[in-house]
């Protein structure tokens, strides 16, 4: 039997990410003011209630794509920032995946991922080894898809997933920024931790419900 994953438990993972992102503001401010605006975790923070308030005005139906899509608008209309913009396109990214379906199966899960990492590769212009929350993304993207292709089951897909994440994350740490704002300080964002990469390791333990690490 398919392992599907139904729009109960989608909805309980996005909030499961809501109430993780307001203890992120201060310690993803810091970061990024070692590398740039300093002011993602004030975007974060503001993300949040936009999507508490999303899941309780939206019912999925029969359509996460539509619902993902719309999450990711409603995300960057409270939280307009180069994140916010990289959030709605990684969502809509992923929504033109699920159109017109009720429920997830894995695989259809592993072309959501991957979608939303092109998408966010392609619309913030970067690269693996940029230095950017695509150094977290597409590995975990990667992992899941292999995971799921040798016939895993979402538990240890999932977990696959968020130790490539980490993996990403820390591997990302000594190398240099070149993209955006961090890109100008050069050498200052070496064996520095790119608040992106943190951010998305956060929102993927909050998906899963696993703790940090």
């Amino acid at each position: 039997m398919t392992e599907t994953i139904a729009a109960a438990a989608i909805q309980a993972a996005i909030l499961r990410v809501a109430a993780r992102l307001p203890a992120l503001r201060d310690p993803l401010n810091q970061l990024d003011a070692a590398m740039g605006d300093g002011d993602l975790g004030i975007s974060v923070s503001k993300a949040g209630p936009a999507i508490e308030e999303y899941v309780s005005a939206n019912l999925p139906g029969d359509d996460l794509g539509k619902y993902l899509a719309g999450l990711g608008m409603a995300i960057n209309r409270a939280a307009s920032s180069t994140m916010g913009a990289l959030t709605a396109t990684a969502l809509m990214r992923a929504g033109k995946e699920a159109k017109g379906v009720a429920e997830l199966d894995l695989p259809m899960l592993g072309r959501l991922i991957q979608a939303a990492d092109l998408g966010v590769q392609e619309r913030g212009k970067a690269q693996p080894g940029d230095k950017t929350i695509v150094d977290a993304l597409h590995p975990a993207a990667e992992a899941f898809t292999k995971a799921v292709a040798e016939g895993k089951d979402l538990r240890t897909s999932g977990q696959a997933m968020l130790e490539a994440a980490r993996a990403g994350r820390d591997a990302a740490i000594p190398l240099r920024s070149r993209i955006g704002r961090a890109a100008w300080v050069g050498e200052r964002t070496e064996n520095q931790p790119d608040p992106g990469t943190v951010l998305f390791v956060e929102v993927l333990e909050a998906i899963l419900g696993s703790g940090h690490s």
